[in-house]
């Protein structure tokens, strides 16, 4: 009867207080970073819309509104700034497909979500770099 209850006890799952300390320590796994990668990417991209909009409609206005344009997005911060919304947007996409996939029980074991999440994780960032060295023009 002893044994039945030390298995009871093995088997409840673990909580765990995780200080400051603690969190230094936890490794979180790659899908767990993805995700919370998605999340952020999401959140900049709601968040920075108004700032997107406003470029969006700065470039089509009219032709004097075009050469505004070019002259506040030559600016290097701006570009900096739209660095990390093109991050946003190629992470978030690659992501969601992921999670897509996942929807439909595609890579679910613990090494293909594994797999998939390096996959989007770095194929978010070759493609970020691809697209941001043609937006300082250096191709």
């Amino acid at each position: 009867m002893v044994d039945a209850q030390q298995d009871v006890k093995k088997d409840r799952p673990v909580y765990r207080n995780i200080g400051l300390a603690q969190l230094i320590k936890y490794r979180l796994p790659w899908a767990g970073k993805v995700s919370i990668l998605h999340r952020i990417s999401g959140a900049a991209l709601f968040l920075l819309l108004p700032f997107i909009l406003y470029l969006f409609d700065q470039s089509l206005a009219s032709e004097m509104s075009y050469q505004k344009f070019q002259a506040f997005t030559s600016n290097i911060l701006v570009k900096i700034i739209c660095l990390g919304l093109i991050w946003s947007f190629l992470h978030h996409f690659c992501a969601g497909i992921r999670y897509l996939l996942l929807d439909l029980e595609i890579g679910v074991d613990k090494s293909d979500s594994n797999r998939s999440a390096i996959f989007v994780l770095f194929l978010g960032l070759a493609l970020t770099a691809v697209v941001g060295l043609k937006l300082f023009g250096l191709y």
